[in-house]
């Protein structure tokens, strides 16, 4: 490109693509802070439940969810390019990346008991049509419940706030926490560790507020009304010398006695606390190592299947019940998520394993591969359940052609080829 048209076609972000022309647009109503940003309620914002929702939030996000075909096993074949794949893999909105997404769902779903994925914009009316192609998805909560509808409150781009719209139910996947009798029901073990937490919250806030909380004791009886008088001047005067003074000293008669009761005050509060936390920890699977990142892979694996799968399971179940028809469930089309058992495990360890599952008849090639979240590949011996470190049989080396190959695989195999329907 030559010189003038470089300078033909230059644009700067400050100056616009014509760098004569400086004005004033409207873009809309504004705000100093992400208004479609989740917001913590009930003192969960102000405690140790905060971090350990925003953990939880993370690894489930952590866990691809993607748009997939699957075969008459239910196995994972490919991934279908999609929208509503689009949405769950790069951007589900202009705001958030389909892994944003996915945390600000499970972050309200912590903190509400439930979530709604509604979708925003789509080439159909969900209403009118049974498919539709998703196009854009937003996080919302419910207000209203009816029979066949519900009132959610969910954030409007184009107004720049959140509005609450009535949808049916068949449109959008509301997603119950199913850790619920846990962390949201009212006398929940985390409930209760909050209601401990924010009490405790209080006592270290009156112990900080900068009060001295002394007594003094006055060298005659105050009883009459001039006495007592005598002593609230008493008092003001000592005042006035503690907030008078750089360094907050003051003199007292030698007859009085200053008794002084910031001192800590022994409860019980802390030891509720604790074992609140440790019967919290316990009934989810999480250890304290889960936070610091030195928990083992038997920790790990315990937190993943008490925590992790049942959310990600709750969430894949509702949008395939909810954004895929039957036809697209029956041509193989589902929502699921890889778990990545062996995500914790070095490559050697990985191939140790690999090794002993495929050498022991456990799991075929294929198997193997779709649990690492690889395509199988078309070779007939990939679903075998044989030894490959071991010669192939006179018996299968004279029947090379398997039965994944026969009329009926092979009827199957075409009939997963043919094109599938819009999802819904």
């Amino acid at each position: 490109m030559s010189f003038t048209d470089r300078l033909s076609h230059a644009w700067n972000a400050f100056l616009g693509r014509d760098p004569t022309h400086i004005g004033y647009q409207n873009y809309g109503p504004s705000s100093y802070i992400h208004p479609d940003r989740p917001i913590l309620t009930g003192g969960n914002d102000r405690s140790i439940v905060n971090s350990l929702y925003n953990k939880i939030a993370i690894d489930v996000a952590s866990r691809p969810i993607v748009h997939a075909k699957v075969d008459e096993n239910g196995r994972y074949v490919e991934e279908i390019d999609s929208s509503l794949n689009r949405c769950l893999k790069v951007s589900a909105n202009i705001d958030q990346t389909g892994r944003g997404f996915i945390q600000d769902a499970v972050l309200t779903m912590l903190d509400k008991g439930h979530v709604v994925l509604a979708p925003i914009e789509t080439n159909l009316d969900p209403d009118m049509y049974g498919s539709f192609d998703i196009k854009d998805m937003r996080c919302g909560t419910v207000v209203e419940w009816f029979p066949e509808h519900v009132r959610i409150k969910v954030y409007n781009q184009k107004s720049g706030q959140k509005e609450e719209i009535t949808v049916p139910k068949s449109t959008v996947a509301i997603i119950e926490n199913p850790l619920y009798s846990i962390m949201n029901d009212r006398n929940s073990i985390l409930q209760r560790l909050i209601k401990k937490l924010n009490i405790l919250d209080a006592i270290d806030e009156q112990s900080g507020a900068g009060k001295l909380d002394i007594i003094i004791q006055l060298p005659y009886i105050v009883k009459s009304d001039s006495r007592k008088a005598q002593a609230e001047a008493r008092r003001k005067d000592i005042e006035k010398q503690l907030t008078g003074s750089k360094y907050g000293i003051a003199y007292t008669d030698g007859t009085e006695k200053i008794t002084q009761l910031n001192r800590p005050v022994e409860n019980n509060i802390m030891s509720q606390v604790e074992y609140l936390t440790s019967m919290l920890y316990s009934q989810l699977g999480i250890n304290s190592s889960v936070f610091d990142c030195s928990a083992t892979e038997q920790v790990m694996l315990n937190y993943i299947n008490g925590t992790v799968e049942p959310i990600l399971s709750a969430i894949t179940n509702e949008m395939t019940r909810k954004f895929l028809s039957q036809n697209a469930q029956t041509r193989g089309q589902t929502i699921m998520f890889f778990e990545e058992p062996f995500r914790l495990m070095t490559a050697t360890n990985l191939a140790n394993i690999a090794d002993t599952l495929t050498r022991n008849e456990i799991l075929s090639s294929n198997e193997l591969r779709s649990l690492l979240g690889f395509r199988p590949v078309n070779d007939p011996r990939a679903d075998e359940l044989r030894n490959k470190n071991l010669n192939a049989s006179d018996q299968q080396l004279e029947n090379p052609v398997m039965t994944t190959n026969d009329e009926e695989g092979t009827n199957n195999s075409e009939s997963l080829d043919q094109p599938l329907s819009n999802y819904k």
